[in-house]
Formats: structure tokens, sequence, C-alpha cells
């Protein structure tokens, strides 16, 4: 006895407006790019080069960058 195959009721998207990504799919990239540059740009003060913990030394980066 054969068995039946299930067929999809509604096509698949093919593309085109279906096919979105969320927001961080390029928010992340960038911030990550920035961040690599900002550090290439003064590399003194990149977290090893300074005694300052990552997390402070970074939200001051950035407050310094958005005061820009």
């Amino acid at each position: 006895m054969p068995a039946r195959t299930h067929t999809r009721p509604h096509p698949a998207p093919t593309g085109g407006s279906d096919a979105r990504l969320p927001w961080w799919a390029l928010a992340l990239p960038v911030l990550a790019f920035i961040t690599l540059l900002v550090l290439i740009r003064n590399p003194s003060d990149a977290g090893a080069a300074s005694g300052d913990p990552a997390i402070s030394h970074l939200l001051e980066r950035a407050q310094q960058l958005l005061a820009r």
C-alpha cells in the first residue's frame, strides 16, 4: 500500500519582501566593526594596555563617541 505524500497548503516564499532579516542581523556586525575600528585607531586605549575593566572602558568609549 503506497504512502501518501503531504503537500503544503501555500507555496513556499521565493524571496523578495517575504525574506526579511531582523534588525540585529545588521546591527551586530556594524557594532563589531565600529568597535574594532576604534581599537585599531588608538590601540593604547585597548583593555589589555590599561588597567581599566573592559566593560567600564567600553562604556566610557561609547559615551565619548556619542558626545562628538
